[in-house]
């Protein structure tokens, strides 16, 4: 063969060899690029989305345990003071039963001898009524445990007989039968009352009464005035001692 002839059959076989490889198929990792490229993208748009949602879901568990918290907050200070206010009442309810029973121990005043009787038998009925209608209106408290029908009792009583010797006892039972419904300003009236009679043995504990009606009414510095009367003037009684205790909680 000449040269040109074997130049022609190189390029020949050069061509058939070339034309394979040319026309071979992409990879397939060439071809599916594309979509593997999307598939990634939703997935990482699904995740995305998913730990929006997580969070989300923490956010509103976390406010909702925030609302929770508060609202146990709430209700423990409802029941710390519900429980305050009914130790307190218990505490009154106490004082009240004391006094009472205090009261129910003291002799009545002995009737009046025959041979020192008034010529008028009208007076002489109105003593014994006078001892009648006190001892009934404090059995409706001791007895009976009737504390309205007992309000009405002491007030008629004092109504009938303004000058009675009973007078400073019927206005403190007056004023702690008030105290214990609450009634505060009727409270105080009548423990005003009785602190007007210097000799009361009723007076010290009136005016200790005074200073927690007025320390309930948020009048501090009243309060505190009438438990350093207390202190000062009754400084080993029972009811000094407590007024030392309110002022001592008063300081805090």
């Amino acid at each position: 063969m000449n040269s040109n002839t074997m130049r022609r059959l190189a390029f020949t076989l050069l061509v058939g060899a070339a034309t394979p490889v040319v026309a071979a198929p992409a990879p397939v990792t060439e071809l599916n690029s594309a979509g593997s490229n999307s598939q990634r993208d939703d997935s990482l748009t699904r995740l995305e989305r998913m730990i929006e949602a997580r969070n989300q879901i923490q956010l509103d568990m976390q406010r909702q345990l925030d609302q929770l918290g508060t609202e146990v907050s709430e209700l423990r200070g409802a029941v710390e003071r519900n429980t305050y206010e009914l130790n307190q009442m218990l505490e009154r309810q106490r004082e009240l039963y004391r006094e009472v029973d205090a009261l129910s121990r003291q002799p009545q005043p002995e009737a009046t001898p025959e041979s020192d009787k008034p010529a008028s038998t009208e007076t002489y009925s109105s003593d014994v009524s006078e001892n009648e209608a006190y001892e009934k209106a404090v059995n409706l408290i001791l007895k009976e445990k009737d504390y309205n029908g007992a309000v009405d009792a002491f007030q008629a009583f004092l109504t009938a007989y303004p000058e009675s010797v009973y007078q400073p006892n019927a206005h403190y039972w007056l004023g702690q039968l008030y105290f214990t419904q609450n009634k505060l300003p009727e409270a105080s009236k009548q423990f005003k009352a009785v602190a007007s009679f210097e000799d009361s043995n009723k007076r010290a504990d009136a005016m200790l009464k005074l200073g927690v009606i007025a320390e309930r009414s948020k009048q501090v510095d009243e309060a505190k005035k009438l438990y350093q009367q207390v202190i000062k003037r009754y400084p080993d009684s029972t009811s000094s001692r407590q007024a030392e205790r309110q002022l001592k909680q008063l300081a805090k």
